[in-house]
């Protein structure tokens, strides 16, 4: 069982939770003006008139922040809806310089749908998905420049979000953070968000409350807002619910409160009352006609999708072989289950895979690089992985291949061929080397024969120490059996 039971005074309570996962639209152009959405820019500099609110700028949709979203949508097994609608979102805040936000509230663009799970006791869960609406983001409130003022960054003003919301299925942290990590890897999959959360381009809200085991109740709940990192929307989840269960065994009553996450303390603490959707006083929005399209939109969106996680986990162990965990780990970023299928390519997959998860990915590690500045290709891993399989080297040989890939880039065919690192397998040059080695120790043969069999080991590492390790292991062992025996 997934879910976490907190113990009370009062008995045994269980965590009731949603979470509404902000994502930024990957586009070039924000939602409904031609600023540029490129990360990193100075202050305001990708700012429009649209943007700041100036008076008479109407928005114009951007098209393909629609398509990323139905793209989203389809990726989350989720009900596109062909007819959908902008509404303002009325607050006064100083980084929102319209003084609403445009969104989609009661027709949103995407409708239910379900993500799997996969949990660490093997289990797996459904969690259900609401929604999904698209909207444009605030700016950024800076406060840490000045201790009396608050600074405006509208450079995210405007960039396209989707609001992916979930219904209350989250049982445990554990179950939240399996979900925003499986959410991360399909939208970066299908190219739809980056889900870098400590950018901001991937924020989370989580819907908290609590209730006795065995209840079927929804209890008021707190919102915890803007988590930047999944093992903190876990940490924020767990305290938020010990703190309401102590509440309740106090016998105090849970406010529907707004509450942020202390990242230093670990704790939530209290914003303000939670608002309804009747103070945010939404209307549809003037400027923007409803959104509608076809099935043949919807059709040539699916046609472009790439293959997702889970068909591609389950692919890699039914047609190659591989264990549902190495396959899990490969597949866990688009770019690394691509670089593994290009090296498996003709290979031995399951070998290759092996390669990767072991010296490949500690190599990385190691010189702190990404995938994409690796020196060695994918095609030249699978092609070393094939020297080994074919008996041009033996698996000692090629670690030391492999560190001197690592070095200079080269293929393992031109390192072994200027090194003089081929195995041997010319039986009767092997024999001379063991024939040499038992001459030159005669007492430890005696001693084998004698019965003291675990000199093989010591015998087998003369002989392969005598070769510079270039013998067949497998010959080795074998005419050394048969020579001592």
């Amino acid at each position: 069982m997934s879910g976490m039971i907190i113990s009370g005074k009062t008995g045994d309570w269980e965590i009731v939770c949603g979470l509404e996962i902000h994502c930024q639209i990957i586009s070039k152009s924000k939602i409904f003006s031609g600023a540029s959405t490129q990360y990193g820019a100075d202050v305001n500099e990708n700012v429009s008139f649209v943007d700041a609110g100036m008076p008479g700028m109407l928005p114009t949709l951007n098209e393909e922040c629609v398509r990323q979203a139905v793209k989203t949508g389809l990726g989350l097994n989720a009900k596109i809806n062909k007819y959908s609608e902008f509404s303002r979102k009325n607050y006064f805040y100083a980084d929102l310089p319209q003084g609403y936000q445009i969104t989609q509230f009661e027709h949103p663009l995407v409708g239910e749908g379900f993500v799997k799970i996969d949990l660490e006791d093997g289990s797996s869960k459904d969690i259900r998905i609401e929604r999904i609406h698209i909207e444009q983001d605030a700016g950024k409130s800076i406060h840490d420049i000045s201790p009396t003022k608050t600074f405006i960054d509208l450079n995210r003003a405007g960039v396209g979000l989707m609001e992916i919301v979930t219904k209350p299925d989250f049982r445990s942290p554990e179950e939240a953070g399996a979900f925003l990590r499986k959410l991360r890897s399909i939208v970066r999959y299908l190219g739809t968000c980056d889900g870098n959360m400590e950018e901001g381009s991937m924020r989370c809200d989580a819907s908290i409350s609590v209730r006795p085991v065995g209840s079927s109740e929804l209890r008021p709940r707190a919102e915890v807002k803007n988590v930047n990192s999944i093992r903190f929307a876990m940490q924020a989840i767990e305290n938020e619910a010990k703190r309401q269960v102590e509440a309740y065994d106090n016998g105090e009553t849970i406010a529907q409160q707004t509450r942020q996450f202390d990242q230093t303390t670990g704790k939530t603490k209290f914003l303000r009352l939670k608002e309804f959707s009747d103070d945010y006083r939404y209307f549809p929005e003037p400027d923007l006609p409803p959104l509608v399209f076809d099935d043949e939109y919807i059709n040539n969106i699916k046609s472009d999708m790439v293959e997702l996680p889970d068909a591609k986990r389950e692919r890699f162990v039914k047609e190659l072989g591989l264990t549902p965990y190495d396959a899990a780990v490969l597949c866990e970023t688009r770019e690394t289950a691509e670089w593994f299928e290009r090296a498996a390519k003709g290979h031995d997959a399951k070998k290759v895979a092996n390669w990767m998860m072991g010296d490949f990915f500690a190599m990385l590690n190691e010189k702190k690089i990404s995938l994409e500045e690796s020196p060695i290709t994918p095609e030249n891993l699978g092609r070393l992985v094939d020297l080994v399989t074919t008996n041009v080297i033996n698996g000692k040989t090629a670690k030391d291949v492999f560190a001197l890939m690592a070095q200079s880039g080269e293929s393992p065919d031109k390192i072994v061929e200027e090194k003089g690192l081929k195995q041997v397998t010319d039986s009767g040059a092997i024999e001379k080397v063991i024939d040499d080695v038992i001459a030159a120790n005669p007492n430890n043969a005696a001693a084998y024969r004698a019965g003291k069999t675990a000199l093989m080991g010591w015998f087998v590492g003369q002989v392969m120490k005598q070769s510079q390790g270039k013998a067949n292991p497998a010959m080795v062992n074998q005419l050394l059996a048969k020579k001592l025996g």
